[in-house]
């Protein structure tokens, strides 16, 4: 299963470069009062990234709250 999703995370990953290279026009981005232009591919690249890292984070401190949970509950 393990292998499964390597191959899913690496087709989702060159999907993600795929379309960031094929985008190069540069994009306004603002968010409250920070305005930044930036080239589009390195937005969808950045983006990407801090999402795998918050949802490898997000799962990794379920995982370990469902572990406490059943170490707790079976004393």
């Amino acid at each position: 299963m393990r292998w499964v999703y390597l191959a899913i995370i690496v087709v989702l990953g060159l999907a993600t470069l795929i379309f960031a290279f094929q985008n190069l026009e540069t994009v306004t981005m603002s968010f409250l009062s920070f305005t930044l232009s930036v080239p589009l591919a390195l937005l969808v690249i950045v983006v990407y990234l801090l999402g795998a890292v918050s949802g490898g984070s997000l799962f990794a401190l379920l995982r370990r709250l469902i572990k406490g949970s059943r170490v707790s509950t079976a004393n």
